[in-house]
């Protein structure tokens, strides 16, 4: 038994995050513990509560073939904040204080499996996983739930828009056995094409009441506004939304599927620049890998390998002079260099000034500038730089093991979520637990690394970096990164 000091730290903890919570008095601050008006009760019977717990009276089908399985209570929480005594305490994130849903298999369900007719979407780019979640969303939906009906969209939301000018797919087990194995989308990812009238038009004509969107978060925000659409015509849609980022920047879900097969699929890029540069006289190896605003991947994929000297994030600035002493030292120290820097990082150095279709910055080529830049201070030395951008290389590439368990956990708990009758939602990993957030907060800013986070200061070390380039000599964290809606 805890003593009573323990225990009143607790609730004092506890007591500090409601707070927090009570203190956000914003008009755009969601509490992510409140799903009332993401179940479908709601609009359907004019009424409501937390998680459905009252009206979900159909019998989970699973409980039929598995009566020993464990199922969760439907109201189960996870806590968001686990710390006490947390010295980051001011960092987190006031949204998820009161915790959130967990998600995953109840007892009893809001949809009757008979009439459901599923639809999945994948939007965006490309990310390893694509296919998994494909694949596990259509397994669990036949063969969990006894759901026959299970459409294809292809082209991301042009699929949806626009169903008579982009094939639709029958999904079934047979045709969705083997496409884990390969990278890419079997539905072909596609941007832009979001029209929520047009598609809350389709998805009465064609009888569709679930719709599994994949995407990052500007999906997610369109998929939030496809829900506020069918909310409005009180249409019994389940809209539920599988996170994805190559750059693993969605708020608050620890991590996004395809994320460790990029870092995998990086970490070996990464020994080809080592080799290049170890097989030379005073060679620097430099990779450029993914990441706009966020250096996660690229952070991760220097620790993976262990045999990165300086690493270069867009959270991070930077003086070109500090990053040429340092390769100069680690030159000297060891005859050779491995550098891996992140597209966003040093952007000051490259910015174009211009910006692309949808409003976005157009980033300058920081692995170009950086390549000159080293070739220019050796070669006076006798030195020189090996230089190699993967680009494309790492988003396309198929699934490692791991990564396919965690796309399973996404897209089986994904359809577990809409059967219990939310809408409006995402599912992803809290603590490693899959949780259930409304879509709209997915929405409202990207995750950075902060260079206070014992990641970040764990990769300092392994690259053995200075000071001057930690970016821990600076007070506070870098600033959330608003989504463009």
């Amino acid at each position: 038994m805890s003593d009573p000091a323990t225990l009143a730290q607790m609730q004092a903890f506890i007591n500090a995050q409601r707070g927090k919570v009570a203190a956000a008095d914003d008009d755009s601050f969601i509490n992510a513990s409140l799903l009332r008006g993401h179940h479908l009760e709601v609009w359907s019977e004019g009424y409501g509560s937390l998680v459905g717990r009252r009206v979900n009276n159909v019998q989970n089908p699973m409980e039929l073939k598995w009566p020993a399985m464990n199922f969760l209570n439907p109201d189960e929480n996870v806590r968001g904040h686990i710390i006490l005594n947390d010295s980051k305490q001011a960092q987190r994130a006031p949204e998820i204080a009161e915790g959130c849903t967990r998600a995953n298999a109840c007892r009893r369900i809001w949809w009757e499996p008979s009439k459901v007719k599923a639809a999945i979407v994948t939007c965006g780019g490309l990310c390893p996983g694509l296919n998994s979640i494909i694949r596990e969303v259509t397994n669990c939906l036949w063969f969990n739930y006894g759901v026959k009906d299970i459409l294809g969209m292809t082209g991301g939301f042009h699929g949806l828009s626009e169903p008579e000018n982009y094939p639709t797919r029958q999904l079934n087990p047979e045709w969705v056995r083997d496409i884990h194995m390969q990278g890419g989308s079997v539905l072909q990812c596609g941007r832009g094409g979001f029209d929520a009238t047009k598609i809350a038009d389709n998805l009465e004509k064609l009888g569709i009441n679930h719709v599994y969107v994949v995407g990052g978060d500007g999906t997610q925000s369109a998929g939030n506004l496809l829900f506020e659409e069918v909310l409005k015509r009180k249409l019994s849609v389940s809209v539920v939304g599988v996170p994805k980022s190559i750059d693993n920047d969605v708020l608050f879900f620890d991590r996004t599927f395809g994320f460790d097969s990029a870092v995998a699929c990086a970490s070996d890029i990464i020994r080809n620049a080592w080799t290049e540069a170890r097989s030379c006289f005073k060679g620097v190896g430099i990779v450029k890998l993914m990441g706009r605003d966020a250096g996660f991947v690229a952070m991760n994929a220097s620790r993976a390998s262990t045999i990165v000297d300086l690493c270069l994030i867009p959270e991070v600035d930077f003086e070109l002079g500090d990053c040429l002493a340092h390769i100069s030292s680690v030159v000297a120290r060891k005859g050779y260099c491995v550098v891996v820097v992140a597209e966003g990082a040093g952007q000051n150095f490259v910015a174009t000034g211009e910006v692309d279709s949808t409003g976005h910055a157009k980033y300058g080529d920081i692995g170009i500038f950086l390549r000159d830049a080293v070739n220019k201070h050796l070669k006076e030395e006798g030195g020189r730089s090996f230089y190699i951008d993967p680009s494309y290389i790492i988003r396309s590439c198929a699934t490692v093991p791991n990564d396919h368990i965690y796309c399973s956990r996404l897209a089986n708990d994904a359809v577990h979520t809409a059967m219990r009758g939310f809408s409006g939602v995402c599912v992803g990993a809290i603590h490693n637990i899959v949780t259930i957030l409304p879509s709209k907060l997915i929405a409202t800013g990207k995750k950075r690394v902060k260079p206070s986070s014992s990641e970040w200061q764990s990769c300092v070390q392994s690259c053995k970096m200075p000071s001057s380039l930690s970016g821990l000599s600076k007070i506070g964290e870098p600033p959330l990164k608003k989504a463009k809606h």
